[in-house]
């Protein structure tokens, strides 16, 4: 695998670039907890990748149509705001030194994420990566979010290069199927451990981190 094999770079954002899953678990625990419900972290990283809507969905089924989804969001909203606002975003390990490799071989790069738009723009605000993407592409300029392809579709057409000659990296299944539906390569960075055999049978390649990732294109 050699990144002169591809014509382009595919950033998932949340659990790829940004450490975001842990701050989301944070606040999801919290606010349920302050609702009554005690629910283990597993079940909150079971949702990483999904849109907004899907979680909700999975939410409601899991405990109940009964459950006040309006005053969860609220309170779970303000909560992460408040704990980002004074802890920041953290940047995953091996970012930097890989996207430095990917801009010295002047391959074209972009994030295509399942956030709106306005909450991708805080998170990479406050990771201090507001500048880094030339393209951002997010769940509003789509009809379909992750798992469908429009995402990873609309980000090859915007940088107009074709799909398949695109590397996508991702860390969850939500993402690895949208990747492999729009005929990518994928390359497997799991937010989450163990991995998913389900993932692994979908992805072209797995890697522990993205520095693992860096070294195995510097081979």
């Amino acid at each position: 695998m050699k990144l002169t094999d591809f014509s382009a770079v595919i950033f998932d954002m949340d659990g790829l670039v940004l450490d975001t899953e842990t701050t989301y678990v944070f606040a999801k625990q919290q606010a349920a907890q302050a609702m009554g419900l005690e629910l283990a972290d597993q079940f909150w990283l079971s949702m990483t990748g999904k849109h907004g809507q899907d979680i909700e969905q999975q939410l409601l089924e899991h405990i109940g149509d009964e459950f006040d989804l309006s005053r969860f969001n609220e309170s779970a909203g303000q909560i992460w705001q408040d704990y980002v606002d004074v802890h920041g975003i953290p940047i995953k390990h091996g970012f930097f030194q890989l996207l430095e490799f990917i801009i010295d071989r002047s391959i074209p790069y972009c994030l295509a994420t399942n956030s709106n738009a306005v909450n991708a723009e805080k998170c990479l605000k406050l990771a201090g990566l507001e500048a880094v993407f030339p393209l951002i592409v997010t769940r509003d300029d789509v009809g379909q979010g992750k798992p469908e392809p429009d995402i990873f579709l609309k980000a090859a057409e915007q940088m107009q290069v074709n799909i398949n000659r695109c590397m996508i990296l991702e860390d969850s299944h939500t993402g690895i199927l949208a990747a492999s539906r729009a005929g990518a390569f994928s390359v497997w960075v799991p937010s989450v451990w163990p991995a998913d055999p389900s993932t692994l049978s979908l992805c072209n390649v797995m890697m522990r981190d993205l520095e693992c990732l860096l070294n195995q294109l510097h081979a």
